[in-house]
This record gives C-alpha cells, structure tokens and sequence, in this order.
C-alpha cells in the first residue's frame, strides 16, 4: 500500500500543483491546469480511507463527523495544503503543493509596472484571479521585494500559509487562520494594533473583513488582498456589492481614495506545451478612474484602462493578443481566455 510521501514525491517529479485522491479512480494529477492520472493503479476503498487517515492524522475523525477537514502538513520536504472530506459516504482529499521558495518577481513574467506596487508606502492593491491562478505567488513576491529593500512590519494574514518568509530588512509576522487567529476579519482587526506598515489579507471574502481592510488603508496602511474575480473592474462591483445599497455610495468613495491597483491573473497554457504562462490584467487607479469608482461608472473603468496604457494600465484582452504575438499562447487559448471575443479576435486575425 503507498504512502502519502511516496505519491507527494512523484507529483512533484511531475511538475503537478494538485493531487487527487478518491476511491474507484488512479490519483489524479494537475499538471499545467489538466488532470491526468498518476499512474494506472486504481485505489481501493481500503487504500483510500488509509491514505486520507494518514493525510489527517489527529483529525481524521473530524472527517467523517463534519464532513471536511483543512490541514497543512509537510512531506517528503514538501509543504502541502489539503483537505480530506466524504463523498458518497467514501473519504477523499484534494492535496495543494506549496512551493518552498519564493520566486524572483523576475521569473514570473509579470508586467515590469507590478514590481512598483512594493514601493507604494499606503493603500490597497489587489491581486484577482480564479483559484490556482498564481495570486499567491505573485503577492509573496512583493512582499519578499519589500522585505529586501525596506525597514518595515509587515503582518500576513493567510489561510493557509503557503510561502514562508525569512526576515531581512522587515519585521514579519505570519499568522495562518484557525491557528494563530479566528478569521481574516478578527485578524485583521487586531493587526491594527501591532503597529504594521504592511498588511496582506489572504482574502477579502466578507463585509467585516473588507471594511476593515478600508479603514486600514485609509489610516496609512498598505494593505494587499485577493478576490475572486476574472477582471479589474469587477473587483470594484464585487467589493461595493458587498454592503447594503445604502453604505454603498460611501463604499465608493472610500475605494476611489484608497485603491491604488489591480492585477487580475490568468495562467494558460503555453503554446509549445511546456508549462504555463501569467497573462495579466492592470489597473492603475488614475484620476479618471477614481472618478468612475466615485460615480458607479465601472463598465465604462474598461475603455479609460484602455486609453491610459501610457501610464501602465493593461486590459486583459490586449494582455492575451500581446501574448500571441510573442508566441506564448496559441490563437486558440486567447479567444478562450478573452472577454471580448470580437475585439481579440479581429487582433489575433481570428473572426468571431
């Protein structure tokens, strides 16, 4: 019967970022966005319950009683972020591989214009984008930039902690939610009082947490955060839509002050198969925008990003046409990642 390090090992041999584990199937790798399977060997019932037993260790009969349980654990040198739950009365687990190092904001073919956002001294920038789109990566790679080039405390607040920082110039202070602090909302609320000049929410899922991310800001905090969505704009309505229609108003005004950018990440695959590439998404929050933030004016954000691409801003369309030209990704893959298929399609020489 294999053990969870011998299958740990091998997804890393494999380059996968996920590993599936479920009985009926062979473990099913992610690799490059796709799952294939590890090998041919189906788990068995038996095989499958020891495996989700080992992966939860103490609480294993968490399991079965709630449903779901999430866990960090290392194996074979490797951290891993999983979480085994029941399906069809059978266990299951889903296994994230944590990279060990933090990569040069060099190696992750970001847009030069995002290495700035380590220099703004207050505000809020975001990274969006869906799950497994490299959020993560892109954000400890700013703080690593700061943490190398400026004297500050900077406080973390993650769920779980993926990538583990090593103090150089800053002060750091990694908490992991359900760990060292309740929820985003009750450590973020607390960090207020622990004297930070840098703060990252791993992300701004609820009203409390994003108020108080706002305030933060406001206050001369930087503050960095994730959300779920597929573009810039979106951010905006996503965080507004979380209030009730009448603080909705002042919402705005408080993002028009205190928003300062937006990356929103795709990873797609790359063109000759080899790996995948970030295509990104930028807004920099000019007078002009702030001014649409204020007015409720976002579908009209896209087209002022357009026609201020001097001063950084990218739309994710002419990301995705950019990336064809230079051979990174096929014509294809652009029309599927577009969001306006008409627009990307007539630049790439693709009718639609």
């Amino acid at each position: 019967m294999r053990k969870v390090s011998e299958i740990i090992e091998k997804a890393q041999e494999r380059r996968a970022s996920d590993v599936h584990i479920g009985q009926g199937l062979p473990v099913q790798l992610r690799v490059d966005g796709a799952l294939v399977p590890m090998d041919d060997k189906v788990i068995s019932n038996e095989e499958c319950e020891a495996l989700v037993r080992e992966l939860a260790g103490t609480a294993f009969p968490d399991v079965a009683r709630v449903g779901e349980v999430d866990i960090a654990r290392t194996y074979a040198g490797i951290r891993c972020r999983i979480n085994a739950y029941m399906k069809q009365g059978s266990y299951a687990a889903a296994i994230r591989l944590l990279n060990s190092t933090i990569p040069a904001f060099e190696s992750l073919g970001l847009p030069g214009i995002v290495a700035s956002f380590a220099t703004y001294q207050r505000g809020i920038v975001l990274v969006t984008g869906e799950t497994g789109s490299g959020k993560s990566t892109t954000l400890a790679s700013l703080i690593d930039m700061i943490n190398t080039t400026r004297a500050d405390h900077i406080i973390t607040l993650e769920d779980p902690i993926e990538y583990i920082h090593t103090p150089k110039k800053c002060v750091i202070s990694q908490r992991e939610i359900g760990r060292d602090t309740k929820s985003f909302a009750s450590g973020l609320r607390a960090s207020l009082r622990e004297d930070p000049d840098v703060i990252l929410v791993g992300e701004m899922r609820d009203l409390e947490t994003i108020e108080i991310a706002l305030t933060a800001a406001e206050t001369g905090h930087l503050v960095f955060g994730t959300l779920h969505t597929n573009s810039a704009p979106d951010s905006i309505d996503r965080i507004v839509d979380v209030f009730p229609a009448e603080r909705q108003q002042q919402i705005r005004m408080q993002l028009s002050m205190t928003l300062k950018a937006v990356v929103s990440q795709q990873l797609l695959r790359r063109r000759d198969g080899n790996g995948r590439v970030a295509i990104c998404e930028v807004m920099l929050v000019t007078n002009a925008i702030k001014n649409l933030i204020r007015e409720g004016k976002t579908p009209q954000i896209k087209n002022s990003m357009a026609t201020s691409a001097a001063e950084g801003n990218i739309t994710m369309d002419n990301a995705l046409v950019a990336a064809v030209r230079a051979g990174q990704i096929s014509r294809d893959m652009a029309m599927e990642a577009c969001h306006d298929p008409e627009y990307t399609g007539r630049l790439i020489g693709m009718a639609r």
